[in-house]
């Protein structure tokens, strides 16, 4: 063989057989990874021996090596709903909802954590007095809405002795009355 086309044939017998090699340089080996039920119970008892962040850093871990499993992402929405960040544990219940819109936990959250959400922001307005005008008038639909949804006349029970049952009155005459008897903005969703 002459030397210019050994070469190239000897430059290439060194390429491949620099691909095949398997050090650690090449391919890292793989960390193990523990088991879902694993990791939410290890979640679970460092949130119960107060070490909020280290579970919630457990939990995101679990959902990147799980990333098909909605249970790391119901137990970060539950542990925010619990912690008040109502707006953040509806972002980690709808993650939990894209891997099951049927789980009824996820959609709980979402709904209680949505309404405490708006009850605050209603009140902020009300102290505010800016619930005026078509604000007001999508706050008395959506108060209707909720009191047929959940059977009951009225949304927030007062704390004080059980008013008596009055028969209904037509819709007009009532949005009149308490309109007119109440500085309560909030009144007429009762």
């Amino acid at each position: 063989m002459k030397p210019a086309t050994c070469f190239p044939c000897l430059a290439c017998a060194l390429l491949l057989s620099g691909c095949a090699t398997d050090g650690p340089l090449v391919r890292p080996e793989k960390t193990a990874t523990i088991s879902l039920d694993s990791a939410l119970a290890e979640a679970s008892r460092a949130a119960a021996s107060g070490q909020q962040d280290k579970a919630l850093t457990l939990l995101r871990s679990a959902a990147s090596s799980y990333p098909a499993e909605k249970g790391p992402w119901l137990s970060m929405a539950q542990m925010k709903f619990d912690r008040a960040s109502y707006g953040e544990a509806i972002l980690h219940a709808q993650e939990a909802l894209q891997r099951d819109p049927g789980d009824q936990v996820g959609n709980s959250i979402i709904a209680v954590s949505g309404l405490r959400l708006s009850t605050k922001a209603l009140a902020d307005l009300s102290q505010q007095n800016n619930l005026s005008g078509s604000l007001r008038s999508e706050a008395r639909d959506l108060a209707r809405v909720l009191r047929t949804s959940i059977g009951e006349d009225v949304l927030v029970p007062t704390a004080a002795a059980p008013k008596p049952v009055r028969p209904r009155a037509a819709p007009a005459a009532k949005a009149a009355a308490s309109s007119s008897s109440s500085t309560d903005p909030f009144g007429s969703l009762k």
